[in-house]
């Protein structure tokens, strides 16, 4: 059956087939059917059947004409390092305009002939954000183990063997920090961020050193463990706070309860131990002063961290790791000093091969906690980046335990226990309902790829 239907100076021309409609348009006017002669149009998989455009070409498509892209090549840093030879080499990857060449038929051959159906290029999707999420877990996991050694590291070092200021390793760890520049200079980004952006990133960087200033000075006052378990414990719960008030992220209710639970076991670590034998001892003015100043040194401390995580969290699209981790370097080399002179903190250097050696592995651990935790932060919320951190507790302390073997009372264990529960908890309620999301996604897509009407 065929109908015609002028538009203008030209004719349509529609086939209507039981399963496919096509349709032929024609420049003569006008148009009159000769008898006995059938009009043939291309079916799928005759010559001269135009097929729809790939997934792999649309990835690309929106890979090239991304924001991302385009902001990211227009605001190159002209100083680049090592010189341009990316920008060529993309260039020269280009496809020719028309479609008529040699290179656009070689790209559409391979594309047609890499054997994959729509089903799968379209399942493929979902099975890579379940990959990149095992990997943003798997991150932020070896950045809570690596805080944990941090810990036991600065423990070590602040002992009577080496005697290393904590503001002062903070010193050495801020200098040493400042090779990560090379990262964005590598790829012709400007070090202090992007134009527009670039005080919004001062303002981070400051409010992540000034976190670790109080949380250093902290430990002068009050136990490690306490400071730490205190820091982490305002960091997690003013983290939820501002990310809701400030960028109106929320969280779901099972992730609230589960942080939740992780807050209550932190909590229980944080109960002071009753020592029977000096119960009827007057309490030192001095020593309850020095404890109170340190406890508001970490709740401080808990307090800029959250700012500095929601604030990269606003900035994740702009900024890159490496930028973020040099901010961080030489503000810390601007603070630490600073920190140093207002609270008399005597300088120490390490005068021992064993003393460099710790220093050297509190620098590690230090740039991979904060590389895996920053990354974090680009695909999930700050409060739940935080929350996950406090697995450094229940490591921190297993590790104590094997250096020094120390008895821990019952509400430390109660407490690390929940603390691992619900980091546990956590990841797998994150992970495994991605899976059956995947495959009810796959099973949909297989649905319209058996209807006959396409």
């Amino acid at each position: 059956m065929e109908s015609t239907h002028l538009l203008g100076s030209s004719k349509k021309r529609v086939k209507i087939h039981p399963h496919t409609v096509t349709a032929k348009y024609a420049t003569h006017t006008p148009y009159s059917p000769q008898p006995g002669v059938h009009t043939h149009f291309p079916q799928p998989g005759d010559d001269g059947y135009d097929d729809a455009p790939s997934f792999e070409d649309f990835g690309s498509f929106l890979e090239e004409t991304s924001d991302r892209k385009q902001l990211t090549e227009s605001k190159k840093w002209p100083l680049t390092l090592f010189g341009s030879k990316e920008k060529d080499k993309d260039t020269t990857h280009k496809l020719q305009p028309g479609g008529g060449g040699e290179g656009s038929e070689g790209v559409a051959k391979a594309a047609k002939g890499s054997g994959k159906g729509v089903g799968e290029q379209l399942a493929s999707f979902g099975e890579a954000s379940v990959s990149a999420s095992r990997l943003t877990w798997v991150g932020l996991l070896g950045a809570a183990l690596a805080h944990g050694c941090l810990i036991v590291l600065t423990r070590v070092a602040a002992s009577e063997r080496f005697s290393l200021g904590p503001l002062f390793l903070l010193l050495v760890r801020s200098i040493v920090q400042l090779s990560s520049v090379a990262v964005p200079l590598h790829k012709g980004e400007n070090p202090f961020g992007p134009q527009g952006y670039r005080l919004r990133l001062l303002c981070y960087g400051i409010a992540y050193s000034l976190s670790l200033c109080c949380a250093y000075s902290s430990l002068t006052f009050v136990s490690p463990g306490n400071a730490t378990t205190t820091w982490r414990l305002a960091t997690t719960a003013l983290s939820a706070t501002l990310a809701f008030l400030l960028l109106e992220e929320r969280l779901g209710l099972a992730d609230g309860i589960t942080i939740a639970a992780g807050l209550c076991g932190l909590g229980l670590v944080l109960l002071p131990t009753v020592d029977e034998s000096n119960t009827d001892r007057p309490t030192d003015p001095v020593e309850f002063w020095r404890g109170a100043f340190g406890w508001s040194l970490s709740a401080l401390a808990g307090l800029w961290m959250a700012l500095a995580l929601v604030g990269y969290r606003s900035l994740k699209e702009r900024v890159g790791v490496g930028t973020a981790l040099f901010t961080v370097s030489w503000t810390g080399c601007v603070l630490a000093p600073a920190s140093l002179v207002l609270l008399q903190e005597g300088w120490s250097w390490p005068a021992s091969a064993p003393a460099w050696g710790l220093v050297i592995g509190l620098i590690a651990c230090s740039i991979a906690a904060f590389l895996g935790m920053t990354h974090a932060l680009t695909r999930l919320h700050p409060a739940l980046v935080s929350a996950s951190q406090s697995l450094e507790v229940p490591v921190a302390l297993l590790l104590h335990l094997a250096v020094l073997p120390v008895a821990p009372t019952a509400p430390e264990v109660v407490g690390n226990v929940m603390v691992i529960l619900s980091v546990g908890w956590l990841v797998a309620m994150k992970l495994l309902p991605s899976r059956g999301g995947g495959r009810r996604q796959r099973e949909e897509y297989e649905e319209i790829l058996d209807s006959p009407i396409k």
